[in-house]
């Protein structure tokens, strides 16, 4: 594996906290009234955001579903080949909100957008806590966004590079070294 550096912090933790309560506030505002939502976690990067966001929630009955997705593998460029597992609850007749780490080219949440209406779910939302429009490959526009972010390669709070650096709390930008 290639060594890297951090560059700089682009969000403190105290900041991504800011990020994920004013997610949270649209998402109360919007489900104002709902009874139950189905929060569906992309594994493994959205792990510590879905975590963070559920408990800002106001709906009565939140479960926590989860599905793997990717198009990185081991590497910091996506593959182009998108690998969705399959989600670990039934999402039939329910509000669902999909929970992901980053949107980049679009590709993993347009397939995963396709096979989750398949399930017929009452809604279907999607929540990105990053977005990186210059990437955008495939025509994909979630519901909340949590930052719109230039198209370097982050680290932490759930984000890996190799699978490794998702322990940290705060976001960084690294740089791969040779």
């Amino acid at each position: 594996m290639r060594g890297m550096t951090i560059k700089k912090i682009m969000f403190t933790e105290e900041e991504l906290g800011g990020i994920v309560s004013e997610l949270a506030d649209k998402i109360n505002s919007d489900l104002c009234g709902a009874e139950s939502l189905t929060v569906l976690c992309v594994l493994k990067g959205a792990v510590m955001f879905t975590a963070d966001l559920v408990r800002r929630l106001n709906v009565p009955d939140i479960r926590i579903e989860f599905i793997r997705a990717s198009s990185y593998g081991k590497s910091d460029v996506s593959s182009g080949e998108v690998s969705v597992g399959d989600a670990t609850g039934d999402i039939r007749g329910r509000d669902v909100l999909v929970v992901e780490d980053i949107i980049d080219t679009g590709r993993t949440l347009n397939s995963l957008k396709e096979r989750l209406l398949n399930m017929r779910p009452k809604s279907l939302r999607f929540c990105g806590l990053f977005d990186k429009p210059s990437r955008r490959i495939a025509d994909f526009k979630a519901d909340y966004v949590g930052a719109v972010i230039p198209d370097e390669f982050i680290v932490g709070y759930g984000l890996d590079y190799a699978e490794c650096y998702r322990h940290l709390p705060y976001v960084a930008v690294i740089e791969l070294n040779s």
